[in-house]
């Protein structure tokens, strides 16, 4: 837990510098487009709190204005969920585990609504592709919050797995980079 709150703390001060030197509020021009370039952290709930502390991933997010305060979305990237390991011990000596992590592969469509001074709510959802284990696809549903400006954008969500017989969730932060096309 402390390496997450040492890269959630390292991750806003990241976030402050970058809004300290750009405050220009994001609106979306209707008809045009934004890519944003993204690290993700978060931290698992659900069944996935037990296998894993945290997860850490990248994303790329296509934006088209459809107008001056809403836009859609495409969000797509990889998720790692590192696995905890695990020990035991047997006749005084300790054997220790580590389970392969968990990667996720999210494809998910959106909508982002902007409200004032560059804060939005958004909603995705979508298929997430598990590139381990069993490698089932979940379907994700994701609601979030954030605030943007002309080239930053920080967002909170809970983001919801479910599907093949088990769900699991997280709670993430992404810190992106954007910028028009």
């Amino acid at each position: 837990m402390k390496k997450v709150s040492k890269l959630l703390a390292l991750a806003f001060t990241g976030a402050a510098l970058f809004l300290t030197s750009s405050v220009k509020a994001q609106t979306t021009p209707a008809n045009a487009w934004r890519l944003g370039i993204g690290i993700e952290g978060g931290i698992p709930t659900g069944n996935l709190k037990d296998f894993s502390k945290f997860d850490l991933g990248g994303t790329a997010r296509l934006q088209y204005g459809l107008s001056k305060d809403v836009a859609l979305t495409l969000t797509s990237g990889y998720y790692n969920f590192f696995a905890r390991g695990s020990s035991a011990t047997i006749d005084g000596i300790t054997y220790t585990a580590k389970p392969n992590d968990l990667g996720v592969v999210p494809v998910k469509l959106g909508i982002k609504a902007f409200l004032d001074g560059g804060l939005y709510v958004g909603a995705e959802a979508g298929a997430g592709f598990e590139t381990d284990y069993a490698k089932n696809t979940k379907l994700i549903l994701s609601p979030g919050l954030g605030y943007a400006t002309k080239n930053l954008d920080i967002g909170v969500r809970y983001e919801n797995f479910s599907g093949s017989g088990d769900s699991y969730g997280l709670v993430g932060l992404r810190i992106a980079y954007g910028f028009s096309l």
